[in-house]
């Protein structure tokens, strides 16, 4: 894989690929059953780099996710749009370089008898219509039997070609349904699709064996299959659903919303598309600023201009003299249009090319891009930040569709602590307050913003808070000590951890050769085993060097059966075959590097025979990969000590690649908490047709010009603790805990099924103590919520491991109308905490009076 999957798409990869080796196995068995399998996803969660993930798994075995490879393995990927199958090959080829030249688009003529083993085929619903070259011929009823014929004399169509590879027990056909909710058709009593037909069977082409659908929703794949009529003879195994909160916390997407419009009646598309101008602008140098402090390549961020879809010339002509008055140093091919004219358009003086929507990302040259609705399905452009929509307030649909080709970040990432550069801003001149109101509904009941409260905020003209002068600086540094969490891995692989921590840490000059040390030690592990289990390992030597059978003889008139085992030497093909299935338990590299050691200076080939079958042997031995996992998590624990303050010093996007290192753990792991630089805040709320200034408060560690923060959207249990604690009088700043990032206190609870999940407490507090400043974790958070008791008893281990580092670990609930506290420091309220059947007891047992 080129990239580095993030924490929730790995998991997804390892649940996916389970599913899929169960459905291969289900079909394989005597009863040859056929199945489905579903991936969903949000939009944005990366859903073809996972695909390509598990493909590659497939194909090739993966020693991360414990799948061995399927050498017959066959995907037939389909949907009905050809554009969105070139979209996906596109970023097939983007996500693997192993899937290059195996990525196939199924063309007349189609000259395989089979579809081949390892390769991906894509197809769409018009390549199997009636008339389409490559099925013509094939059950048409207007021609006489015997007169037949295929098209340009072929002696096979695709469905012949589907039927051989469908019937090959050597191969095995996996049909990947994208998008699966459509070319279903709407009703049952319709004649059937042609997707129908392809999954359930058609005449003498059986169904096809497994059906991994990938849609956006549970319900869009769920009813995909319904309509398909396939529930009587095709068994759903499983649906692995991403969390939606997950990839919000990934930094793929933008975590905020912005909407801006006119607060009084008229035209204001010159006035609003000269603001949007001025923002992107603004972008650009923040932008500029950021990749010269960090020394990256700068992000040129474009803005989009959203037209009707018979758009006024007049009106276009004259919003490109308003951008080019506004934006003066624009290059003269900085203009672009993706209409579904793919030819240039002419606007009064000005002549706009057009570009192909998959090539604007790239096009960092255009900076003002033309469109009309959602542009096109699978289509989105990270660095296009701001858009202007002059659609009409009816088009509320269309201009949240354009939205969310929007959302993803630029850098795959979350840039830790500037809400300025996680956010996209829609500027709409055609609407008033009142019409505005429809494009957050459709924004909050969308797959944009995910449903929930997962996905990124949606604010009305928010206002820029920056550090605020009045925090002195101890709070500061104090900030940048406390400890967090990160959210365990289902799927994580320790050995893969050290070497990628030993990748990082050889990149930033912080340890010579550090991937030959960290092989070092695992050899050294492995050279343990050997000696401490000699004997295991000698029986072990045996089996890889022989091969076991047995015999059964029969009479053919007494029916007498006699029973006999046998053993051969193993050969060489044996041997390695026993050493690869060896080296996916202890994983290829460390396999490699440690014949390489056994057999160092040996100058006959014997050496490497006897090592590996040294490797094959001990991997058979059950306390070998723990062994290892053991080590591997040392030496990851004492690096990442050891070059802690290092680290710190290093740019925003290797700190952030050092936490995701550190994140690759199946338990819960210690990182520090970046800075925040600033946060977006909304200041007014609309009541009416009247605008309402929100609270404020001083003292928050981010605020407005004179110090103040709103605080109109907390609740009131909210505003009593917050009010509460700034009237204790020792109080130097606070800090509303926002809902994700590294600059958000996190800690990991798991969930009434045994998930992990993250809690991320509302408030810190910074207080001036006998012992110096001190820092309070306060979160005041509803005992009759069905996560209260989860969310105490990850708060109290939490307490209990890093409770020294805080003045206060607190939860707070109201209880009969009054506020009460849990100390979660004091040992006994813990073990209250985790003894209890539910939040509401254990704060009527443990808590006192706020």
């Amino acid at each position: 894989m080129r990239f580095t999957l993030k924490d929730y798409q790995a998991d997804a990869v390892g649940d996916t690929l389970r599913e899929l080796t169960s459905a291969r196995d289900f079909y394989r068995s005597a009863s040859r059953r056929v199945s489905s399998v579903a991936l969903t996803a949000t939009t944005g969660a990366g859903k073809t780099v996972m695909a390509a993930a598990v493909i590659e798994a497939l194909f090739w075995g993966s020693d991360e996710f414990g799948i061995a490879p399927d050498p017959g393995a066959v995907v037939l990927w389909f949907s009905d749009d050809p554009a969105l199958n070139q979209q996906t090959k596109h970023r097939l080829e983007q996500a693997s370089d192993r899937l290059r030249n195996r990525l196939v688009t199924v063309e007349h003529p189609f000259r395989y008898q089979k579809l081949q083993a390892g390769n991906v085929y894509f197809l769409n619903t018009s390549k199997l219509s009636k008339n389409s070259l490559l099925v013509r011929g094939r059950g048409d009823s207007d021609v006489l039997p015997g007169f037949d014929s295929r098209a340009d004399m072929m002696p096979f169509t695709f469905w012949d070609t589907l039927r051989n590879t469908i019937e090959d027990n050597n191969l095995t056909l996996y049909m990947v349904l994208d998008e699966a909710h459509r070319g279903m058709g709407k009703r049952p009593s319709e004649a059937p699709t042609i997707v129908k037909r392809l999954i359930n069977g058609q005449s003498d082409v059986p169904p096809v064996p497994i059906v991994w659908g990938i849609s956006a929703t549970v319900r869009r794949f769920e009813s995909a299959m319904r309509e398909a009529e396939v529930q009587s003879n095709r068994v759903h195994l499983a649906t692995v659903e991403v969390d939606p909160v997950r990839i919000q916390e990934s930094g793929l997407l933008k975590d905020d919303i912005v909407l801006d419009f006119p607060a009084e009646t008229g035209d204001f598309n010159t006035v609003l598309l000269r603001r949007g101008v001025r923002k992107v602008k603004a972008l650009s140098n923040a932008w500029a600023q950021y990749a010269c402090d960090q020394g990256e390549d700068t992000i040129k961020p474009l803005i989009v201009l959203q037209v009707p879809n018979k758009p006024s010339p007049t009106e276009v002509a004259a919003a490109i003299d308003v951008i080019r008055e506004e934006w003066p140093e624009l290059e003269a091919d900085a203009f672009a249009h993706v209409f579904g004219e793919h030819t240039a358009q002419t606007f009064g003086p000005h002549s706009v090319p057009y570009i192909s929507p998959e090539r604007v990302q790239d096009a960092s040259y255009v900076r003002v891009l033309l469109a009309k609705d959602a542009i096109s399905t699978g289509w989105d452009c990270p660095r296009a930040e701001v858009m202007v929509s002059f659609r009409p307030a009816k088009d509320e649909t269309h201009i949240t569709q354009l939205l969310g080709r929007m959302i993803r970040t630029p850098l795959a990432r979350r840039i830790e602590g500037n809400d300025l550069l996680n956010s996209v801003e829609c500027i709409l001149p055609k609407f008033n307050k009142a019409t505005a109101s429809l494009v957050l509904e459709r924004i909050m009941g969308s797959e944009v913003a995910m449903g929930g409260g997962a996905g990124p905020r949606v604010l009305v003209a928010p206002h820029l808070m920056t550090p605020n002068q009045a925090v002195p600086d101890e709070a500061w540094e104090l900030f940048q000590t406390l400890p967090a969490e990160t959210l365990p891995r289902k799927h994580a692989n320790p050995i893969k951890r050290l070497t990628a921590l030993a990748h990082a840490l050889a990149a930033d000059r912080l340890l010579a050769d550090a991937g030959k040390l960290a092989h070092e030690r695992l050899h050294g592990v492995l050279n343990g085993l050997s000696a401490q289990y000699m004997k295991d390992l000698a029986k072990a030597v045996d089996d890889v060097l022989t091969v076991a059978g047995g015999t059964v003889r029969g009479h053919a008139r007494h029916g007498l059966r006699q029973d006999e085992s046998w053993t051969e030497a193993a050969d060489d093909r044996a041997i390695q075959d026993a050493y690869r299935a060896g080296a996916r338990t202890i994983t290829p590299d460390i396999a490699r590097t440690y014949v390489d050691h056994l057999a160092a200076g040996a100058e006959d080939e014997d050496a490497y025979r006897d090592a590996n079958v040294r490797v094959a042997a001990l991997a058979l031995l059950p306390q070998t990969r723990p062994a290892l996992d053991v080590e591997a998590d040392r030496t990851v624990k004492e690096w990442l000590d050891r070059f802690r303050v290092a680290i710190k010093d290093l740019s925003e996007s290797r700190q952030s690649l050092y936490a995701e290192i550190t994140a690759m753990s199946t338990e819960p792991q210690l990182i520090s908490m970046a800075l925040p630089r600033n946060r977006q805040e909304e200041t007014k709320r609309v009541v009416g047709d009247a605008e309402q200034l929100l609270e404020r408060r001083p003292l928050h560690l981010l605020a407005d010009e004179e110090g103040m923060f709103p605080v109109g959207k907390l609740n009131p249990d909210e505003i009593e603790v917050l009010d509460s604690e700034i009237a204790r009088g020792n109080l130097l700043a606070w800090y509303r805990n926002p809902t994700g990032g590294r600059d958000s206190m996190s800690l990991a609870y798991q969930d009434r099924h045994g998930e992990w999940r993250t809690l991320r407490p509302d408030f810190l507090f910074f207080v001036d103590s006998e012992s110096g400043v001190r820092a309070n974790i306060v979160d005041p958070h509803g005992a009759w919520l069905p996560d209260a008791l989860s969310k105490l008893r990850g708060m109290a281990r939490f307490a209990e491991a890093y409770g020294d580092r805080f003045h206060r670990v607190e939860s707070i609930s109201r209880i009969d109308s009054k506020l009460r506290v849990l100390d979660l420091k004091l040992p006994a309220v813990r073990a209250t905490v985790l003894a209890a059947i539910d939040a509401d007891s254990a704060y009527r047992a443990a808590s006192v009076e706020f």
